[in-house]
């Protein structure tokens, strides 16, 4: 099935300056947030203790919080999980590691003697201390720092055996700058849009890493197929020829998946629903990257010759 005809010349390189600014000015905003603002950090990596509660019948966060205060939780964070039909909240607590073991239970006491045992349900209980958060904030960082430039590598590696150091390095080097926008941008809209950061959000920065590149070797490798077969058209014009043959499989590809991750943002609750979100963000800006970043890094090469 091709989306697009065949023999479709769109000139995305044409546009790569002005994609070029647009990307820079949305990254250094991007580093700008999270220099001053900073992330809303999840349990995971802030460490303290997170209750997940539900309720049979609606309640507000004002009650909830003078539950918790007569047991001396009075500085717990609480906010509403979910849709506002599902009465869910969720509790958090900055306490240390010695109080970890009982904050649930406490909890679960003072939630009963105000509303009564059967009327709530506590779904989960996460409990991280603060010298973990911190390791574990370090080791996701990391990891997706380790990941962006291994892609690098392996791009630099593939394609430097066929055109040499110098040119595969351009590949590669495209690849990883690709890379670090989709994880900014990534990083940026859920910093917008208020969701916190921990594992969950780890786990979708090395799946959006992983998707991006897959999208960009196709069309390098496109790129590679076509610079043996048109050897007298310039570079710019096999880029294009190139991104314009693999533009239905990217279409295809991509589609498919968004289609899924709004399936699970809309239906898969509030568990889900901050990983699917970072997904759709991230794919979104995978495709964008491989077309108006990665492929233009390409060009320096036919300027350096």
């Amino acid at each position: 099935m091709e989306i697009i005809k065949p023999g479709t010349q769109i000139p995305f390189t044409r546009y790569r300056h002005i994609a070029i600014i647009l990307s820079t000015v949305a990254n250094l905003a991007v580093l700008l947030l999270l220099f001053t603002k900073g992330p809303n950090l999840g349990v995971d990596f802030a460490g303290g203790t997170m209750v997940h509660v539900k309720f049979q019948e609606r309640v507000t966060i004002p009650e909830i919080r003078q539950a918790l205060t007569s047991s001396g939780l009075a500085d717990s964070v609480i906010q509403d999980f979910g849709q506002d039909t599902t009465h869910e909240f969720l509790i958090r607590l900055e306490k240390t590691s010695g109080e970890l073991g009982i904050i649930g239970e406490q909890i679960r006491k003072s939630l009963a003697e105000k509303f009564g045992p059967d009327r709530f349900e506590v779904r989960r209980v996460e409990s991280v201390g603060p010298k973990v958060g911190k390791d574990l904030r370090q080791r996701g960082t990391w990891s997706v720092i380790a990941a962006t430039i291994m892609m690098g590598v392996y791009i630099w590696a593939r394609f430097g055996y066929s055109f040499g150091a110098r040119f595969g390095f351009h590949f590669g080097l495209g690849a990883v700058i690709a890379l670090i926008h989709d994880v900014l941008i990534t990083t940026g809209v859920l910093l917008l849009a208020g969701y916190e950061f921990d594992l969950t959000f780890v786990a979708a920065l090395l799946t959006i890493v992983g998707f991006s590149v897959n999208d960009t070797v196709v069309v390098c490798d496109r790129i590679r197929e076509n610079m043996r077969k048109i050897r007298r058209a310039s570079l710019e014009t096999i880029i294009n020829t190139s991104i314009n043959e693999t533009l239905s499989r990217t279409i295809l590809t991509t589609g498919t998946a968004i289609l899924v991750l709004l399936a699970l943002f809309t239906l898969g609750g509030g568990v889900i629903r901050p990983f699917a979100f970072a997904l759709l963000v991230g794919f979104c800006s995978g495709v964008y990257s491989t077309i108006f970043i990665a492929s233009p890094v390409i060009l320096l090469w036919e300027k350096q010759k």
